[in-house]
């Protein structure tokens, strides 16, 4: 295991402070529209409206001075962390992003004085392609550091009571930064990963040990496709994770509507999967994430 729980403990403490300490409650109505208790954690209160930020500034916060930034963002959350860490640790970033990405999320990394380059090609390899001296390329489901950050809402988590907690699952950086530090801190806790049925390449790897690629059907829920996990997730979340379930995009729609209506909190397709999956859990008591709110509503 890369990740380590004295680097997540310092996470906690040192990361940009308006990613910190995010409402973490149980709302009635929720709880009972959905048959059990829920502590739902809102991780849309802050500059990115996404948890990203939490990873992104972790692992920034280590480069040297006069560095750009370089990375690849699916769904466009990824990429305006990495441009707004950047932007105030004093380093450039550049985002490399599918062409057709959501306009909300294109407007929101530009506005960060991130430069983004939309590629009709794979934009992983096209940001990997301009690294070099003095230009850093940073993996959301790589580098250890972006899971440990994330990794600090599981210590903010950690002090409430649940049996089973629910994390939506896209490159594996923030189920595998939570269960480490639930599963040491809280052994007897379930740890479930969610990921859309569209997009299951990291469960279908998990699954099976070993990547596996599976070309998406759809981008609707963009903050949570991939097609091909790093192999480094794999093994994390395969040491971590003791279940995984898929929600169709009519279950994602539903749980934003089910967000909307009870907590006030209007949801990404991505952000609304934990709560899509509780349904199918069977458990008593459950927490889960809202990881973002960059939705197109347009």
């Amino acid at each position: 295991m890369d990740l380590d729980l004295d680097r997540i403990a310092r996470a906690a403490r040192e990361i940009d402070p308006v990613f910190l300490h995010t409402p973490q409650y149980v709302d009635d109505q929720l709880c009972t529209r959905l048959g059990t208790r829920v502590l739902t954690k809102v991780e849309t209160l802050n500059p990115l409206r996404s948890f990203k930020g939490r990873g992104a500034d972790f692992a920034i916060a280590a480069l040297p001075a006069g560095s750009t930034v370089v990375c690849s963002s699916t769904g466009g959350n990824f990429g305006q962390a990495v441009g707004y860490a950047a932007r105030r640790r004093g380093l450039r970033a550049e985002v490399f992003v599918p062409a057709g990405t959501s306009p909300v999320k294109l407007a929101r990394m530009t506005a960060t004085g991130a430069v983004v380059h939309e590629v009709d090609g794979d934009a992983k390899e096209a940001a990997k392609a301009v690294t070099g001296p003095g230009r850093v390329y940073l993996s959301d489901g790589l580098h250890p550091a972006i899971a440990e950050g994330a990794g600090s809402i599981g210590v903010e988590l950690a002090t409430e009571s649940f049996d089973t907690v629910v994390v939506p699952v896209g490159d594996g950086a923030l189920i595998s930064g939570i269960a480490c530090w639930v599963k040491e801190k809280r052994p007897g806790v379930r740890v479930v990963g969610v990921a859309a049925a569209a997009a299951p390449a990291l469960v279908e790897s998990w699954r099976q040990g070993a990547v596996v690629t599976v070309p998406q059907e759809n981008a609707f829920a963009a903050g949570i496709t991939i097609s091909r996990p790093e192999p480094v997730a794999v093994t994390r979340l395969r040491a971590l994770v003791d279940d995984m379930v898929l929600v169709t995009d009519d279950e994602l729609r539903a749980a934003m509507a089910l967000a909307a209506e009870t907590l006030g909190v209007l949801l990404e397709p991505a952000g609304a999967a934990g709560l899509a999956a509780i349904p199918k859990l069977g458990t008593e008591s459950v927490a889960t994430v809202l990881t973002g709110a960059n939705a197109d509503v347009r």
